[in-house]
């Protein structure tokens, strides 16, 4: 049985601590936009998206081609879509 709050825990930090500073302020912003609004579902879909190194993410969130399936649903379009602001 999945814990939704640990799974939300964990998503929060692996979203911030990627590797690069661009995908961590990135993912950390789309992760803290919507976690709130994701069922169990698509915690899990984020969990998935987040295991894609950060130049395949790049790739995909600027229509690039990358080295490994993307799969398309709720969470990657979010992704897809999101529109990162810096403060």
């Amino acid at each position: 049985m999945i814990n939704i709050d640990e799974l939300r825990k964990k998503i929060i930090y692996r979203s911030n601590y990627r590797g690069t500073k661009e995908m961590d302020k990135l993912l950390g912003a789309f992760t803290k936009t919507y976690i709130d609004e994701l069922n169990k579902d698509d915690l899990i879909k984020l969990e998935k998206l987040l295991d894609i190194d950060d130049s395949n993410l790049y790739n995909f969130l600027n229509g690039l081609k990358t080295d490994v399936y993307i799969e398309k649903n709720n969470v990657t379009d979010l992704f897809k879509n999101f529109k990162y602001v810096k403060l």
